[in-house]
């Protein structure tokens, strides 16, 4: 029997993301229909919120853990987060979690260097990109990395906050998106890494100047192999 997988919820339009890739792509391992058993628990994106703001990492990590102790609960095998700002405060959580965790930048870097990509953009919300969260996975692999500018922070900030995890899509947010990756091109970047899980409702391959890390299915994929495999193994 595959694993059950636990994920450990933040914002709803990447969460929801991450488990309909699971389930969809499930059958291709599993058979028609088929996927691994999935369990979900998510606090309000609020406390989160509140949290970060204030700098507040091992708040964060209360509330992950809290999720991590109900999923554990309810049988899952190990865990996910489709949230790339909350795994700043994952080194608080992983020594008092009741089960292992997938890291999101780690399967992303992963991909990057089977891909064979050496210099890779960094998208996402203020409190990512302003973190090591990306910079500390992508160095280990020997990839360099550029992150967007304080005025495209803000501004990607405002589309990811105030309208993509409200599910609100708009063209002008494309085109946000598509300056920044062009400028991260002519800087050298071969790739860039979505690095909000709500990011690929808007942005992917066909729309966007470098190729895409796709951060929310790639996360579903590594999980969805853990499962019927039964490792932790996250090399490609």
């Amino acid at each position: 029997m595959p694993q059950h997988i636990g994920i450990v919820g933040c914002s709803a339009e990447g969460a929801a993301l991450c488990y309909k890739t699971i389930c969809a792509e499930g059958a291709q391992q599993l058979g028609a229909h088929a996927h691994p058993e999935v369990s979900m628990h998510t606090p309000s994106l609020a406390e989160y919120v509140d949290c970060l703001d204030r700098g507040d990492l091992q708040g964060v990590a209360e509330l992950m853990l809290a999720s991590a102790n109900k999923l554990a609960k309810a049988g899952a095998d190990f865990l996910i987060c489709p949230d790339n700002t909350i795994h700043q405060a994952l080194p608080y959580v992983e020594a008092r979690s009741p089960l292992p965790w997938l890291h999101i930048a780690e399967v992303a870097a992963a991909e990057a260097v089977r891909r064979g990509f050496q210099r890779i953009g960094i998208t996402g919300t203020r409190w990512l990109v302003d973190s090591e969260v990306y910079p500390e996975k992508l160095t280990a692999r020997g990839l360099a990395y550029v992150r967007p500018s304080d005025a495209e922070r803000d501004e990607i900030n405002h589309i990811i906050m105030d309208e993509l995890v409200c599910g609100v899509f708009k063209p002008e947010a494309v085109a946000c998106f598509q300056r920044v990756m062009a400028r991260m091109k002519d800087e050298g970047c071969d790739a860039v890494v979505l690095g909000c899980t709500e990011i690929p409702l808007i942005m992917n391959d066909s729309n966007s100047p470098l190729p895409t890390l796709d951060s929310t299915r790639l996360l579903a994929r590594a999980a969805l192999r853990r499962a019927v495999q039964g490792t932790a193994k996250q090399s490609a």
